[in-house]
């Protein structure tokens, strides 16, 4: 009795332990980047067009393409990853074709994202002739979503009781509207957490996007042309505080990484909040 009390008193304080350490280093982190970033940020610079040889140049069209960008590889990747883990979940036996596609999705998910921009390369910028440009980074982009988008979608829907399933079709329901009208509104929580992450790291995301979009952006701001560059803010951090003539270029980087780091909190918390008040009421209000 006394080794059990013991050894719930040590796990208990190894796990507080654990995320005190998580959140200072987070804090850490914040601190580090927002501090020296915040103080650069200003109007100008978030509408602004970039400059490479004078100081003062803003972000605005590298901003702008991060959310086109964004927006078109959830267009693309959402219908796919929600539908192929909507069969896995609901329609596909289970046997060894099956597994080999759950392998497949895992090692996917795994891969370096470098290896999907070489990859985009080869294939929507040489072979499908588009260079460099948004639709080539968007479908390259998508590609690196699919495997999470498949997993996420597969295990949500896998959480729901299965009472409701077997109710829904005990009341004459076919499989395609209990899996409309009960499951996906059930699993949307876990949906949306899964649609969060691959956002997160969709705008975060530079080497898929360095081969694929480029390092450069349109004359024209706002500029909706899906073969034109598209650099975004995530590539301008790196191209700024690697390879940039300008002479602000470290302040520019400074800039870009604590307005990085800003739409990243801002993006999570307006879909984080949304999705919890969906739960309290699917849950009815229990925690």
């Amino acid at each position: 009795m006394k080794r059990n009390k013991a050894a719930d008193r040590l796990a208990t304080l190894y796990f507080w332990a654990a995320g005190i350490a998580i959140i200072v280093i987070l804090a850490w982190f914040l601190i580090r980047i927002l501090g020296s970033g915040l103080s650069h940020l200003s109007w100008s610079f978030l509408t602004g067009k970039p400059n490479e040889v004078l100081a003062g140049g803003g972000v605005g069209p590298m901003l702008f393409n991060s959310f086109y960008i964004l927006f078109l590889s959830l267009l693309f990747s959402l219908p796919i990853g929600i539908g192929a883990g909507i069969y896995l979940a609901v329609y596909a036996k289970r046997n060894k074709f099956t597994e080999l596609i759950r392998i497949s999705v895992e090692a996917l998910s795994s891969v370096p994202s470098i290896v999907f921009g070489l990859f985009g390369a080869l294939l929507f910028v040489n072979w499908m002739g588009l260079k460099f440009s948004i639709l080539g980074g968007a479908a390259t982009l998508s590609l690196l979503n699919l495997p999470v988008l498949v997993r996420v979608t597969e295990e949500s829907i896998r959480t729901v009781p299965e009472s409701y399933w077997e109710a829904s079709l005990a009341l004459g329901s076919t499989r395609w509207q209990a899996v409309r009208k009960v499951l996906l509104p059930s699993a949307l929580p876990g949906l949306i957490t899964g649609i969060t992450l691959v956002s997160g790291r969709a705008l975060g995301e530079t080497a898929v996007l360095i081969y694929t979009a480029g390092t450069s952006v349109s004359r024209h701001f706002p500029d909706f042309n899906l073969l034109e560059m598209g650099e975004t803010l995530a590539v301008h951090l790196w191209y700024s505080g690697s390879t940039s003539l300008a002479p602000d270029a470290k302040e520019i980087a400074q800039a870009s990484g604590a307005l990085l780091v800003l739409i990243v909190l801002i993006f999570n918390l307006l879909i984080a909040i949304p999705s919890r008040i969906i739960q309290k009421r699917l849950t009815g209000g229990k925690s």
